[in-house]
């Protein structure tokens, strides 16, 4: 039985490619399970797919990457198969792979493309999956010979780094029975199959999968759904408040066998990301765990990446001469290094002494007692107590910042005003990187296995801390000693 995914359907947008690249960055941090990007190649205002899922691959950690679903006649089967074993060999076998037959003939003849019967292009799709799979699959060269495509002895390889499953956008019969007979998923849309299609296409598909001898059970079924959260119930699908939306999709598991949901947000898009994302995704799947006698899944470890400060995007304040300043004014730039070096060497010692708890040479007692010394400077009974005290004198220090240092800043020259704000949000980052440790340490206390949870998540802190430490100093140093602000 298949685990439950969702995921996030993303439009590619040209115009709108930074928007698009946080709602990416958004997604892997929440812990969705996959990013679903259409395949439109005529449409002269979006992305190229693969050019964007690969951009994607390098800013994400976890998240699954799906053409949701390729355009297979501008995209023959033996360039898509190395394309699609790459992405997934250079994102950690992150990649499935959507397939349609085709659709709007017009456009795709204008871009060169065959212009295909519906009969040719299932037939088509039927080769074509054959070609995919026979180019992934070590062996001998491939020898093919079909009506839409033909292999005459190529070598197969590049090899995934895991099984890639090939989804497909079926709807009607026909592609509903190639779906059962060799699909390893399908896609529908709840814009073109409401649920009550649905729940009519389920039975064609299964149908075709048993009497070509498979369990309909191994075919996931992934929804593409949209909808409005809204804080009182609609008329239609989706539309009302999370807790609805949770009702109404764990209905669709029971009812149709769905094992994943992967939303189209609307204007809101964070805010809907967010919202399926941590509220109506738990409910399915606790709802769902608790219908089967199951106890419900551990949330997924969100990554927190680099990605997550937006590095490219971090503004830049006028420089002025530092050759001006005096002598006094330079002691109050420093001072801000000064403090930050205090929280780099301690962050320095707690990753040193977890890997002496890893290592076994250090038992768990005496980290606590260690990582007391370091950050609390005073005697604390639990790690659990050092992780909310660690983590309040880095808040603390960050709440000063925000409330006293960059305001006082802002208040002398305005052109800072775009830094500040990108500093305020990086400091949002960190307090979940902050309590993230926090939650890790008070589990080691249950649970000694749990060191690398511990070990995860202070390197990242520090790797955040870093960055984030470092473009501080580069903005602000300057404006301190020139303003004589005061730390």
């Amino acid at each position: 039985m298949h685990d439950l995914w969702f995921g996030a359907f993303l439009s590619p947008e040209a115009e709108g490619r930074d928007r698009l690249l946080r709602q990416v960055t958004l997604a892997d941090r929440l812990g969705l399970d996959l990013i679903g990007i259409q395949d439109h190649p005529y449409q002269a205002g979006f992305l190229d797919t693969w050019t964007l899922l690969s951009a994607v691959a390098g800013r994400t950690e976890r998240i699954r990457l799906v053409p949701d679903v390729v355009n297979l006649p501008l995209r023959p089967p033996s360039v898509l198969a190395r394309a699609a074993a790459s992405l997934d060999l250079l994102s950690g076998g992150r990649v499935e792979l959507g397939l349609g037959a085709g659709a709007f003939w017009d456009a795709i003849a204008a871009m060169g493309g065959r212009r295909l019967s519906p009969a040719e292009s299932i037939e088509a799709l039927a080769e074509a999956i054959t070609v995919l799979r026979a180019l992934w699959t070590p062996g001998d060269p491939v020898v093919f010979e079909g009506n839409h495509y033909r292999l005459g002895g190529a070598r197969p390889g590049p090899f995934p780094a895991h099984p890639i499953g090939i989804w497909i956008g079926a709807i009607k019969r026909r592609m509903l029975e190639l779906t059962g007979r060799m699909g390893d998923g399908w896609l529908p849309s709840s814009f073109y199959s409401p649920p009550e299609a649905v729940a009519a296409q389920v039975k064609v598909l299964d149908a075709a999968a048993a009497d070509s001898g498979r369990d309909p059970a191994e075919i996931r079924k992934i929804y593409n759904i949209g909808g409005t959260f809204s804080p009182l119930p609609g008329t239609g699908f989706l539309d009302g408040p999370a807790a609805l939306w949770g009702e109404q999709l764990t209905e669709l598991v029971f009812e149709v066998g769905m094992t994943g949901f992967v939303l189209a947000p609307g204007l809101e898009a964070e805010h809907d990301l967010r919202t399926f994302a941590q509220e109506v995704a738990p409910a399915v799947r606790e709802a769902v765990a608790r219908e089967r006698g199951r106890p419900a899944p551990e949330p997924a470890e969100r990554p927190v990446t680099l990605t997550d400060l937006d590095e490219a995007g971090r503004p830049r304040a006028p420089k002025h001469d530092p050759a001006e300043l005096t002598p006094e004014q330079r002691r109050l730039g420093r001072h801000l290094v000064e403090v930050h070096d205090g929280y780099r060497h301690e962050m320095r010692q707690v990753q040193d002494a977890v890997e002496q708890v890893a290592a076994g040479r250090l038992d768990a007692a005496a980290l606590r007692s260690a990582i007391n010394r370091l950050a609390a400077r005073q005697n604390h009974w639990t790690l659990g107590t050092y992780c909310a005290t660690f983590c309040r004198l880095l808040t603390v220090h960050h709440t000063i910042e925000d409330e006293g240092v960059l305001p006082a800043l802002l208040e002398r020259d305005s052109a800072l005003a775009p830094v500040i704000k990108k500093l305020e949000q990086e400091h949002e980052v960190i307090a979940e990187l902050l309590a993230r440790l926090d939650e890790a340490c008070v589990e080691l206390l249950r649970s000694p296995a749990r060191i690398d949870r511990v070990r995860q998540r202070a390197d990242r802190l520090a790797a955040v801390l870093s960055s984030h430490f470092a473009y501080e100093e580069e903005e602000l140093v300057e404006p301190i000693a020139r303003l004589g602000v005061r730390i």
